[in-house]
Protein backbone atom coordinates (compact mmCIF):
# COMPACT_ATOMS: atom_id res chain seq x y z
CA UNK A 1 0.00 0.00 0.00
CA UNK A 2 1.27 3.44 -0.95
CA UNK A 3 1.35 5.71 2.11
CA UNK A 4 1.75 9.42 1.47
CA UNK A 5 4.43 10.96 3.65
CA UNK A 6 3.55 14.24 5.40
CA UNK A 7 5.18 17.45 4.26
CA UNK A 8 7.59 18.67 6.93
CA UNK A 9 8.10 22.40 7.54
CA UNK A 10 11.27 23.12 9.52
CA UNK A 11 11.32 26.58 11.07
CA UNK A 12 14.96 27.46 11.59
CA UNK A 13 15.90 24.92 8.94
CA UNK A 14 18.78 27.09 7.78
CA UNK A 15 20.58 26.39 11.08
CA UNK A 16 22.83 23.44 11.92
CA UNK A 17 20.41 21.05 13.63
CA UNK A 18 17.40 22.05 11.54
CA UNK A 19 19.44 21.66 8.38
CA UNK A 20 20.69 18.26 9.47
CA UNK A 21 17.20 16.98 10.21
CA UNK A 22 15.97 18.40 6.90
CA UNK A 23 18.72 16.52 5.09
CA UNK A 24 17.92 13.19 6.76
CA UNK A 25 14.19 13.46 6.14
CA UNK A 26 14.61 14.65 2.55
CA UNK A 27 16.97 11.73 1.96
CA UNK A 28 14.22 9.44 3.31
CA UNK A 29 11.77 10.79 0.72
CA UNK A 30 9.87 13.44 2.71
CA UNK A 31 8.93 16.75 1.10
CA UNK A 32 10.69 19.50 3.03
CA UNK A 33 9.93 23.18 3.48
CA UNK A 34 12.76 25.21 4.98
CA UNK A 35 11.40 28.10 7.04
CA UNK A 36 13.29 31.22 8.05
CA UNK A 37 12.46 34.78 9.08
CA UNK A 38 13.97 35.76 5.73
CA UNK A 39 12.48 34.02 2.68
CA UNK A 40 15.66 34.56 0.64
CA UNK A 41 17.76 32.85 3.32
CA UNK A 42 15.28 29.98 3.38
CA UNK A 43 15.53 29.68 -0.39
CA UNK A 44 19.32 29.56 -0.25
CA UNK A 45 19.22 26.82 2.41
CA UNK A 46 16.70 24.84 0.34
CA UNK A 47 18.87 25.08 -2.79
CA UNK A 48 21.89 23.89 -0.84
CA UNK A 49 19.92 20.94 0.55
CA UNK A 50 18.55 20.00 -2.88
CA UNK A 51 22.12 20.00 -4.16
CA UNK A 52 23.00 17.15 -1.78
CA UNK A 53 21.11 14.66 -3.95
CA UNK A 54 18.12 14.08 -1.66
CA UNK A 55 15.02 12.17 -2.73
CA UNK A 56 12.26 14.41 -1.38
CA UNK A 57 11.35 17.81 -2.82
CA UNK A 58 12.77 20.87 -1.06
CA UNK A 59 11.70 24.51 -1.07
CA UNK A 60 12.18 27.58 1.11
CA UNK A 61 9.59 29.99 2.52
CA UNK A 62 9.32 32.52 5.30
CA UNK A 63 8.30 31.03 8.65
CA UNK A 64 4.61 31.95 8.46
CA UNK A 65 4.17 30.56 4.95
CA UNK A 66 6.18 27.45 5.85
CA UNK A 67 4.06 26.76 8.93
CA UNK A 68 0.90 27.12 6.87
CA UNK A 69 2.13 24.77 4.14
CA UNK A 70 3.56 22.00 6.35
CA UNK A 71 1.57 19.01 7.60
CA UNK A 72 3.96 18.66 10.56
CA UNK A 73 5.99 21.65 11.71
CA UNK A 74 9.39 21.44 13.40
CA UNK A 75 10.78 24.31 15.49
CA UNK A 76 14.60 24.38 15.59
CA UNK A 77 15.36 27.96 16.65
CA UNK A 78 17.42 29.18 19.63
CA UNK A 79 15.57 29.52 22.93
CA UNK A 80 15.59 33.32 22.71
CA UNK A 81 13.65 33.09 19.43
CA UNK A 82 11.16 30.43 20.50
CA UNK A 83 8.36 32.64 21.81
CA UNK A 84 8.43 35.32 19.06
CA UNK A 85 8.57 32.65 16.35
CA UNK A 86 5.63 30.73 17.82
CA UNK A 87 3.59 33.89 18.28
CA UNK A 88 4.12 34.75 14.61
CA UNK A 89 2.97 31.32 13.37
CA UNK A 90 0.38 30.45 16.04
CA UNK A 91 -2.63 30.73 13.72
CA UNK A 92 -0.97 28.61 11.03
CA UNK A 93 -0.20 25.82 13.53
CA UNK A 94 -3.76 25.21 14.72
CA UNK A 95 -4.82 21.60 14.18
CA UNK A 96 -1.25 20.45 13.50
CA UNK A 97 1.58 18.69 15.29
CA UNK A 98 4.54 20.85 16.30
CA UNK A 99 7.85 19.17 17.09
CA UNK A 100 9.65 21.49 19.49
CA UNK A 101 13.43 21.00 19.50
CA UNK A 102 14.10 24.06 21.65
CA UNK A 103 16.68 23.81 24.42
CA UNK A 104 16.67 26.55 27.11
CA UNK A 105 20.39 27.32 26.97
CA UNK A 106 21.34 30.68 28.46
CA UNK A 107 24.79 31.87 27.27
CA UNK A 108 27.44 32.02 28.46
CA UNK A 109 26.66 29.25 30.98
CA UNK A 110 25.27 26.74 28.49
CA UNK A 111 26.75 23.88 30.53
CA UNK A 112 24.54 24.78 33.50
CA UNK A 113 20.90 23.65 33.61
CA UNK A 114 18.63 26.72 33.51
CA UNK A 115 15.06 25.62 32.88
CA UNK A 116 12.51 28.40 32.27
CA UNK A 117 9.54 29.30 34.41
CA UNK A 118 6.81 26.77 33.77
CA UNK A 119 9.22 23.85 33.72
CA UNK A 120 10.47 23.52 30.14
CA UNK A 121 10.57 25.10 26.71
CA UNK A 122 8.27 22.35 25.46
CA UNK A 123 5.68 23.10 28.12
CA UNK A 124 6.00 26.80 27.35
CA UNK A 125 5.28 26.08 23.67
CA UNK A 126 2.18 24.05 24.55
CA UNK A 127 0.92 26.75 26.92
CA UNK A 128 1.51 29.50 24.36
CA UNK A 129 -0.13 27.66 21.45
CA UNK A 130 -3.08 26.17 23.32
CA UNK A 131 -4.90 22.86 22.97
CA UNK A 132 -5.39 23.32 19.24
CA UNK A 133 -1.75 22.42 18.60
CA UNK A 134 -0.25 19.06 19.54
CA UNK A 135 3.22 19.92 20.83
CA UNK A 136 5.79 17.12 20.99
CA UNK A 137 9.27 17.71 22.40
CA UNK A 138 12.17 15.77 20.79
CA UNK A 139 15.76 15.83 19.47
CA UNK A 140 17.22 17.95 22.30
CA UNK A 141 20.09 15.54 22.98
CA UNK A 142 21.36 15.03 19.42
CA UNK A 143 24.63 16.58 18.22
CA UNK A 144 23.98 18.71 15.13
CA UNK A 145 27.23 17.64 13.44
CA UNK A 146 26.26 13.98 13.74
CA UNK A 147 22.79 14.59 12.31
CA UNK A 148 24.31 16.34 9.29
CA UNK A 149 26.86 13.56 8.64
CA UNK A 150 25.62 11.53 5.64
CA UNK A 151 27.91 8.59 6.36
CA UNK A 152 26.96 7.84 9.97
CA UNK A 153 23.72 7.71 11.94
CA UNK A 154 23.91 9.65 15.23
CA UNK A 155 25.08 7.54 18.17
CA UNK A 156 22.12 8.69 20.23
CA UNK A 157 18.57 7.77 21.24
CA UNK A 158 15.79 10.37 21.20
CA UNK A 159 13.34 11.06 24.03
CA UNK A 160 9.88 12.01 22.74
CA UNK A 161 7.51 13.80 25.14
CA UNK A 162 3.96 14.96 24.47
CA UNK A 163 0.39 14.85 25.74
CA UNK A 164 -1.11 13.44 22.52
CA UNK A 165 -0.32 9.75 21.90
CA UNK A 166 -1.00 9.89 18.15
CA UNK A 167 1.27 12.90 17.69
CA UNK A 168 4.04 11.15 19.63
CA UNK A 169 3.72 8.15 17.31
CA UNK A 170 4.11 10.46 14.32
CA UNK A 171 7.31 11.84 15.81
CA UNK A 172 8.66 8.39 16.68
CA UNK A 173 8.26 7.47 12.99
CA UNK A 174 10.24 10.57 12.01
CA UNK A 175 12.97 9.72 14.53
CA UNK A 176 13.32 6.32 12.86
CA UNK A 177 13.35 7.93 9.41
CA UNK A 178 16.25 10.09 10.59
CA UNK A 179 18.23 6.97 11.54
CA UNK A 180 17.75 7.02 15.31
CA UNK A 181 15.86 5.10 18.00
CA UNK A 182 13.04 7.01 19.66
CA UNK A 183 11.38 6.43 23.03
CA UNK A 184 8.00 7.78 24.12
CA UNK A 185 9.09 9.29 27.43
CA UNK A 186 5.76 10.55 28.74
CA UNK A 187 3.82 13.84 28.74
CA UNK A 188 5.11 17.23 27.69
CA UNK A 189 5.93 17.96 31.36
CA UNK A 190 8.71 15.37 31.09
CA UNK A 191 10.43 17.45 28.41
CA UNK A 192 12.17 19.23 31.28
CA UNK A 193 14.37 16.16 31.80
CA UNK A 194 15.49 15.94 28.17
CA UNK A 195 16.12 19.69 27.98
CA UNK A 196 18.18 19.64 31.17
CA UNK A 197 20.27 16.74 29.86
CA UNK A 198 21.52 18.92 27.01
CA UNK A 199 23.54 21.08 29.42
CA UNK A 200 24.88 17.91 31.06
CA UNK A 201 25.98 16.56 27.67
CA UNK A 202 27.64 19.87 26.79
CA UNK A 203 29.60 19.66 30.05
CA UNK A 204 30.68 16.09 29.24
CA UNK A 205 31.75 17.13 25.75
CA UNK A 206 33.98 19.83 27.17
CA UNK A 207 35.42 17.87 30.08
CA UNK A 208 36.14 14.63 28.23
CA UNK A 209 36.78 16.03 24.72
CA UNK A 210 33.80 14.15 23.25
CA UNK A 211 32.77 15.43 19.79
CA UNK A 212 29.09 14.81 20.48
CA UNK A 213 27.97 12.95 23.62
CA UNK A 214 24.57 11.29 23.32
CA UNK A 215 21.99 9.38 25.31
CA UNK A 216 21.30 5.63 25.14
CA UNK A 217 18.45 3.75 26.83
CA UNK A 218 19.67 0.32 27.97
CA UNK A 219 18.02 -2.76 29.40
CA UNK A 220 15.17 -3.14 26.93
CA UNK A 221 14.13 -6.81 26.51
CA UNK A 222 13.69 -6.10 22.78
CA UNK A 223 17.31 -4.95 22.40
Amino acid sequence: MNITKPTLAILGGSGDLGGGLAFRWARAGYSIIIGSRNADKAGEAAAKLAGRGVVGSVRGLDNVAAAAAGDIVVLTVPFANQAPTLEAVRAALQGKTLIDVTVPLVPPKVGTVQLPAGGSAGQHAQNLLGDGVRVVSAFQNVAAAQVDDPDHDPDCDVLVCGDDAEACQQVLALVAAAGMKGWHAGPIANAAAAEALTSVLITLNRRYKIPGAGLRITGSPQA
